[in-house]
């Protein structure tokens, strides 16, 4: 439900025509008018043989097809990759799951914080003695999942331009979350870094990376981990400078965690934006999604736009010479009749 729409978002916003093929009655839930943003819609009843036949007829003319099922579905509909491709050559086949094509778990239903929790990045987003907290459904479904698979639908894409020849991409979730962990994975086989609750510097164990209260009960995050951000968070807030001389050591963390709590509780969110923000301490304000897009920096980029009546993301990236858009939403039929199948 979210990274197959918002991968067809993000190539919607690159400039690539998309056609959502829905089913009758679609749940309320699995609609999402952001992320389904710039495409066509036509319904077809994929259980039906016309509605199948229809399907394969678009696939023949199309570049990419991606689908969201479990292992197998796509099979029994006479829509998986041997009769797609089998149909048109050329086919780069896009296949996002949680688990992956094949394995015990294949199978089985699950979300973002099933896949999350395998993997060994759910464990770490806790402090000593606290329970994971759920990082919504960001870090596996979107960054682990619509993000690798449009890294594999491209790199298909350009590998197609000299062999002439699509083929299936495989993206799951775990795996995706895995080559997120890459970070910390070189990070721990150096020492540098511990994923141990409490001891987990990039988890808020440390208290120069961590988010804070403040007098008006808004929340400033700061993430101080070089040396020269510290010293300069430390002078912001008028702490003790010699507390940069002993930053990495552990055993002071708290005590210097509980002193920073207290020091920021004397001044309200906007007003320690104002004196740390503009410093290299960084040390940025805790936004609610509704504040965000007036915040200077993200305004200064035209991070949002309206469109259809709602605030919502700017297509990203940038580019030179060929800048992304949110294309207009069509009918099916008509997206369907520029492609020559009307």
């Amino acid at each position: 439900m979210g990274p197959g729409p918002h991968c067809g978002m993000m190539l919607s916003d690159l400039g690539a025509d998309v056609l959502r093929i829905e089913r009758p009655n679609p749940a309320s839930f699995t609609i999402n008018p952001v992320a389904e943003r710039g495409r066509a819609k036509l319904v077809l009843d994929l259980r039906q043989p016309e509605g199948a036949a229809r399907a394969l007829e678009i696939v023949s003319q199309s570049d990419v097809l991606i689908e969201g099922n479990r292992p197998g579905v796509m099979e029994r509909l006479g829509l998986g990759p041997g009769e797609a491709i089998a149909a048109n050559p050329r086919l780069i086949y896009g296949r996002m799951t949680g688990w992956g094509q094949n394995g015990p778990l294949a199978a089985r239903a699950g979300h973002d914080l099933s896949y999350l929790a395998i993997t060994g990045a759910l464990h770490a987003f806790a402090r000593k003695d606290e329970l994971p907290v759920p990082p919504m459904n960001l870090v596996a479904d979107f960054g682990g999942g619509s993000m690798l698979l449009i890294t594999g639908i491209l790199a298909a894409l350009w590998e197609r331009e000299r062999s002439g020849r699509g083929q299936v991409v495989d993206a799951a979730i775990i795996d995706g979350v895995a080559t997120l962990l890459a970070g910390a994975a070189g990070h721990l086989a150096t020492g540098a870094l511990s994923l141990k609750r409490g001891d987990n510097l990039l988890a808020g164990a440390s208290n120069y990376y961590r988010v804070y209260t403040c007098k008006d009960g808004k929340e400033i995050a700061v993430a101080a981990v070089e040396p020269q951000f510290y010293r300069a968070l430390l002078e912001g807030i008028g702490a003790p400078p010699e507390w940069a001389d002993d930053q990495y050591e552990q055993s002071v963390w708290a005590e210097r965690a509980a002193a920073m709590a207290s020091i920021f509780l004397t001044r309200t969110r906007d007003e320690w934006t104002a004196i740390l923000e503009d410093r290299d301490a960084c040390a940025a304000p805790v936004l609610e999604f509704h504040e965000t897009p007036s915040h200077r920096q993200v305004e200064a980029r035209s991070g949002y736009a309206l469109h259809e009546g709602i605030v919502q993301q700017a297509p990203a990236p940038r580019f030179s010479r060929t800048p992304g858009a949110i294309g207009p939403s069509e009918p099916g039929e008509a997206m369907l009749s520029r492609w020559g199948l009307g």
